[in-house]
């Protein structure tokens, strides 16, 4: 290969060159006989960022420690059926943890002999996880669902009414009841009265009455909320 195309193949990929090498001295000043200054820069920015220190710092302890992570020098030790051993060095209670099988959590960190105690680390973690998942699932926000009925309903569709509120009170949603007065309905409204008093005794034990019935218009409203 001739010089000419030397040049040639050096004058297309300057940078690509600069950037591949593991020679930097090399390169910088391969690059000020190019006269390509942003060469020189991308350069000096890659060694800096090279260089950086990581920025990380520590790691956040997660959980209580746990066996050989116990810096104590003494601890105080509840054993695996819950019953306090006594005040003892950290690594004869490691040993007692390493008998049983299990681990040995510093449960009260804070105390002036730290407190620790033999159990299944991994099913303390888990049972945990469930609890969180329940305690997430209740915090679910309720929604209020609407139920219509009319005064003069059925033994079939109240019934049919009456599974759908118990879906919702199993969601835990909250439910409305309404009833719709037509007419000369409106003259009767002591039937809507009772059908309400029978939906609140129905499911008294499971949900408490939010709203007591009230007449809006032509609309008599209950709102009853889940226990």
């Amino acid at each position: 290969m001739t010089s000419g195309s030397q040049s040639g193949r050096l004058g297309c990929c300057p940078l690509d060159f600069a950037f591949n090498s593991a020679q930097p001295k090399r390169l910088v000043e391969r690059a000020n006989e190019w006269h390509i200054p942003q060469a020189y820069e991308q350069l000096q920015r890659r060694q800096a960022i090279a260089r950086r220190p990581d920025q990380g710092g520590p790691q956040k302890q997660v959980g209580p420690r746990t066996n050989e992570d116990i810096t104590a020098t003494n601890v105080l030790l509840i054993d695996e059926n819950g019953e306090k051993q006594g005040v003892m060095p950290l690594a004869a209670a490691l040993d007692a943890a390493r008998e049983a099988s299990m681990d040995l959590v510093e449960v009260s960190p804070d105390q002036e002999v730290p407190v620790v105690k033999i159990l299944d680390y991994g099913k303390l973690r888990f049972e945990e996880r469930k609890k969180k998942a329940a305690a997430k699932k209740k915090q679910r926000s309720s929604e209020l669902k609407e139920i219509k009925m009319r005064p003069n309903i059925d033994t079939h569709d109240y019934e049919v009414k009456s599974r759908a509120m118990q879906r919702f009170f199993e969601d835990g949603d909250k439910v409305k009841v309404t009833l719709r007065f037509r007419g000369r309905e409106m003259a009767h409204q002591h039937l809507g009265m009772q059908l309400l008093e029978r939906v609140k005794l129905q499911f008294e034990e499971t949900t408490k009455v939010e709203t007591e019935p009230k007449l809006e218009g032509r609309q008599m409203t209950m709102v009853l909320a889940p226990r």
